[in-house]
């Protein structure tokens, strides 16, 4: 049977039981929209919106923070990427690991001793408030939107291959839908209802997960080394698929994009602005910290078992399967647990839609912090404290991040639907090297560096940004290649994938020049307060 034929049955299968698949997908729809409607009625003010209230424990916002992470990128992104390129795919999942160490050291205690609500808080607190916090709520929606993109491109592959969707007017229906979800969940819900969302998702995320592995596993009586070895040889590329190269080691461009991914992807948790908020939603910074241990704790045991789901699907699928029905992988985990179950079998049906049902959940959940991240700060940075100087009442600052929402749901539909056919790992590590570029730098010279001044921070955020994004535009992840968001124009110069290996020391470095050059006395006696602040907590909301 070819390759196409076995993904044509696949869908045929799962259009059988179609009835079944549409039920447990509406089920968790109307489950999730019942808590965020339960939710939305407990949100009274501006603190319950936007931090619900700070009182979730450390165990609670440690799932809510995992449910956060671990995107589409992991559960679809990842698998897919190890299915094809085997050891240079499970680089992903070191990195996205590895990366909260840095979270864990550095940001998120300080930050949540020095902040409100949002990142612009932390550095407006020594800084002009109008330009700092313009900058910072410009940065934590541009991020948020690439982030968005991996979510919306996962939708659209998800549902279309459950939904035997071929058509691209189809594709684009189902990125609309999930927008549309998500623009209600952060409406209503606020912060309280996208933290139980979220728990509830990483649960189901975890417990499906831990099914596929024993499953995997138990097809090759538990033995990792039969395991490998099938999935190297079923690959067609033998001892290649589990070494160092394949994907990143052909030429000196891609060693270069290895080294660049990596750097972007250990240093852009500490900036991703949907995680920096999450340390607002617990009562103080021991609360804060310990949830990170727990988020290390469930992610990594997570990304431990991506093992068995991507060289599962390169040992039990054929390569050529994989990238039929998508041409970057990102449908592997579904496929492997419809081959697990039986193709030809109304238990594959199941498992295909039990796991489908769980990584829509998975995309829901993550898109809603995003909106959440990217609305607040724009309702708290930019409208409440830009536009109206501070006098905004709690209720119009909320009524902004309503229509803030709104409007970053309309533009990540649009961009999503471009971006349907790109590898959603591949996205998402574009979004941590934009954080890593333009946040990371100024929340780090904010806490820890006492000359810091406002021509730094707009020099760190802007620089970083526009170097990170003008160079992504130019690369082949949005035109001249096969793969891109455009494949049939070339207008890219620059030839790597990922811009973190230039634009995050441009972000230092700038960060560095603007300080030095400015003519501005830095405020030491603020630098001293939110020092004081940062590492005791004396005096944090």
């Amino acid at each position: 049977m070819s390759p196409v034929q076995q993904t044509f049955l696949a869908a045929n299968e799962a259009s059988e039981h179609r009835p079944l698949i549409i039920t447990l997908f509406a089920l968790f729809v109307l489950a999730t929209l019942g808590i965020t409607v339960w939710a939305g009625r407990q949100t009274k003010d501006a603190a319950d919106f936007y931090a619900g209230g700070r009182q979730f424990s450390a165990f609670q916002n440690g799932l809510a923070v995992s449910g956060d992470y671990m995107s589409a990128a992991s559960f679809l992104g990842i698998a897919g990427a190890i299915a094809l390129f085997g050891y240079d795919g499970f680089l992903y999942s070191i990195g996205f690991l590895v990366a909260w160490l840095v979270a864990l050291l550095l940001v998120a205690e300080p930050l949540r001793n020095s902040g409100r609500y949002t990142m612009g808080d932390v550095l407006a607190y020594r800084m002009r408030q109008r330009p700092v916090r313009t900058a910072a709520g410009t940065s934590t929606i541009v991020v948020s939107i690439f982030y968005l993109l991996a979510q919306m491109a996962g939708a659209g592959v998800l549902v279309s291959l459950l939904l035997g969707i071929t058509s691209d007017f189809g594709k684009i229906l189902i990125v609309a839908l999930v927008g549309v979800l998500m623009i209600v969940y952060v409406s209503i819900g606020g912060m309280k209802g996208t933290t139980w969302v979220q728990m509830v998702k990483a649960v189901l995320l975890i417990g499906g997960t831990i099914l596929i592995t024993f499953l995997v596993l138990l097809k090759f009586n538990f033995n990792i080394s039969d395991l490998l070895g099938t999935a190297a040889e079923n690959s067609g590329k033998g001892a290649a698929f589990l070494e160092p190269g394949l994907q990143y080691g052909a030429t000196g461009t891609t060693k270069l994009d290895f080294i660049s991914l990596g750097i972007a992807l250990v240093l852009g948790t500490a900036g991703l602005p949907h995680i920096l908020i999450r340390f607002y939603t617990v009562p103080n910074a021991k609360a804060a910290r310990k949830s990170v241990n727990w988020a290390i704790g469930i992610i990594g045991g997570f990304y431990l078992m991506t093992i068995a789901l991507g060289f599962g699907a390169a040992a039990l699928i054929s390569q050529d399967e994989i990238i039929a029905s998508n041409p970057s992988g990102n449908t592997a985990a579904p496929l492997l647990a419809l081959h697990l179950g039986g193709v030809d079998s109304a238990w594959g049906a199941i498992l295909l839609a039990t796991i489908s049902a769980v990584a829509f959940a998975t995309i829901l959940a993550v898109v809603a912090g995003l909106t959440l991240a990217s609305s607040s700060s724009f309702a708290h940075d930019i409208y409440a404290n830009v536009i109206r100087k501070g006098k905004a009442t709690e209720k119009e600052e909320m009524k902004a991040a309503r229509w803030a929402t709104v409007f970053i749901g309309i533009v990540s539909i649009a961009l999503g639907a471009l971006a349907r056919d790109l590898n959603v790992a591949g996205l998402v590590a574009l979004a941590f090297a934009v954080a890593a570029s333009a946040n990371l730098p100024t929340i780090l010279y904010s806490l820890f560096w006492k000359r810091f001044t406002t021509q730094g921070a707009l020099w760190s955020i802007y620089g970083g940004l526009i170097v990170a994004v003008g160079l992504v535009l130019f690369s082949p992840v949005v035109s001249g290649d096969p793969k891109a968001m455009f494949p049939d124009v070339d207008f890219a110069w620059f030839p790597l994938k990922n811009p973190g290996i230039i634009s995050i020391p441009f972000g230092f470095l700038m960060g560095w020049l603007g300080t030095v050059l400015s003519k501005e006395e830095p405020d030491t006696g603020k630098y001293a307060e939110l020092e004081v602040r940062s590492l005791t907590g004396t005096g944090a909301h």
